[in-house]
């Protein structure tokens, strides 16, 4: 038997209630009683490959003290299977030099495996048939304490064993559910049909992300901790007093920690929890003074944001605390460096994030004549350029992304009316994520054409 079988757990595939019990093995092995504890690690360094090693199985043990007082030492060192206790052939020089120097006795040891040594991985493969096997369900999202999983067909009917096991061998998880259909296909604010597997049928969660914290009802609200580099890259392009429009903001996975780096956002939301929710991370995080919540279409939002914007004065002191400085000492400062102590919220915007991968191309025509008649705010009237727009979508996938950036490009050139190119530099394709095996996340950056912003 291969020493990697000896310490797998039993196989049962007719289990379909979880019966932990069942998941016991002993393991008849060698081990080296060392006759002085401060000795331990150095014996167990000096014997290397003589030493049992396997992830998960600890191979110093205490054993029980010798009665008749013929051995000392508390602690034994586990060996290698092929190290055979009756058999003295079977011992390397290093151990026999340490049996001769009086250090430590090889003697039998029965090792007691339980349902608690092994990992998820290593229960289900006991228990789900090998001609399942080939895509076991190990992937999940935990979003706070809940972890989602998105079964496949084949594996519905190990889904309550799945769910045990998993919050058996992750202590922080207290509830699995399984997702039954594709987020949007039957609601505009992207939540699910689910079902409950396990534990506590409460989605209310509390997570953090990037030094923020958010909560919400999951089955309430969009949420995907899978995205949370991709919110890291994105706001990683904003700068300290930007301004940024974030169409369809959900609780608030770009907008909180943008505005915690002092960057103006504008965040909208259709569903009213998410609004909720985002509001209270507005205040939760302390961000309340960059950061202004709405409630509204996201394609009207682009049109009233961009112009109430123009019409909002606001200016928010960042003084560092401390350092505040008097009335007189004020009335002394210069005016460069009072400049240096606030920062005043531009009148356009630098940026939108249009996170709705399902629509959010089809809501592009909304830029269409944005600031039509307002040429002078831009340049070469101004400094300020034109807003970056971050579009999200979906697409088919393939090994260099070449045809679907065309695509995407050709879509987002008939929705704003003009044409695009896919190798301008300036319009940027970025691969997010994979999402099914044939289907793939973008995000599409281009700046708004003055074509489309003055038609």
């Amino acid at each position: 038997m291969p020493i990697s079988d000896m310490f797998r757990p039993p196989v049962n595939h007719a289990m379909r209630v979880l019966d932990r019990a069942f998941f016991r093995k002993s393991v008849p092995l060698a081990a080296a009683r060392v006759f002085e504890d401060d000795q331990i690690s150095r014996c167990r360094n000096y014997l290397g490959q003589d030493i049992l090693h396997i992830d998960r199985i600890g191979s110093i043990r205490s054993i029980p003290e010798d009665k008749t007082g013929g051995m000392r030492g508390r602690k034994a060192l586990l060996l290698n299977p092929n190290i055979r206790p009756e058999d003295p052939s079977t011992w390397s020089s290093k151990l026999l030099e340490l049996i001769e120097a009086e250090k430590v006795h090889v003697a039998p040891y029965q090792l007691e495996l339980s349902y608690d040594t092994w990992t998820y991985h290593d229960i289900m493969s006991a228990i789900i048939p090998e001609d399942d096997q080939n895509e076991l369900p190990t992937g999940f999202s935990i979003v706070g304490h809940v972890a989602h999983l998105n079964l496949r067909e084949q594996y519905l009917q190990y889904k309550s064993l799945i769910a045990a096991v998993l919050m058996d061998k992750n202590p922080a998880i207290r509830t699995v559910i399984n997702k039954i259909d594709d987020v949007g296909i039957e609601n505009e604010y992207r939540t699910f049909k689910y079902e409950l597997l396990a534990g506590d049928p409460s989605l209310q969660v509390e997570i953090k992300e990037v030094d923020c914290t958010f909560r919400f009802d999951y089955s309430r609200v969009y949420w995907n901790s899978r995205l949370n580099t991709e919110h890291e890259r994105l706001v990683d392009l904003f700068r300290p007093g930007e301004a940024v429009c974030d169409v369809m903001a959900g609780v608030g996975p770009f907008a909180v920690p943008a505005a915690k780096r002092k960057i103006f956002v504008w965040a909208n939301d259709l569903n009213p929890d998410s609004y909720a929710s985002l509001v209270d991370a507005t205040s939760l995080n302390k961000v309340s003074q960059f950061l202004q919540p709405f409630n509204e279409d996201g394609r009207s939002f682009i049109r009233t944001s961009a112009q109430s914007l123009l019409a909002d004065d606001r200016q928010v002191d960042v003084t560092p605390k401390g350092k505040r400085r008097s009335k007189e000492a004020e009335a002394c400062a210069s005016t460069e460096a009072r400049a240096q102590m606030y920062i005043t919220q531009p009148k356009t915007f630098h940026h939108y994030v249009m996170n709705l991968p399902a629509t959010a191309i089809t809501f592009l025509d909304a830029f269409i004549g944005l600031y039509k008649g307002r040429e002078d705010l831009f340049s070469p009237h101004t400094s300020t350029q034109l807003p970056m727009i971050h579009v999200y979508c979906f697409c088919t996938k393939s090994d260099d992304n070449k045809a679907e950036k065309v695509k995407i490009c050709k879509e987002i050139s008939s929705r704003i009316g003009y044409a695009l190119q896919p190798n301008d530099e300036k319009f940027e394709f970025w691969d997010v994520r994979d999402v099914a095996p044939q289907k793939r996340m973008f995000c599409a950056s281009f700046r708004l054409p003055p074509e489309v912003a003055f038609r």
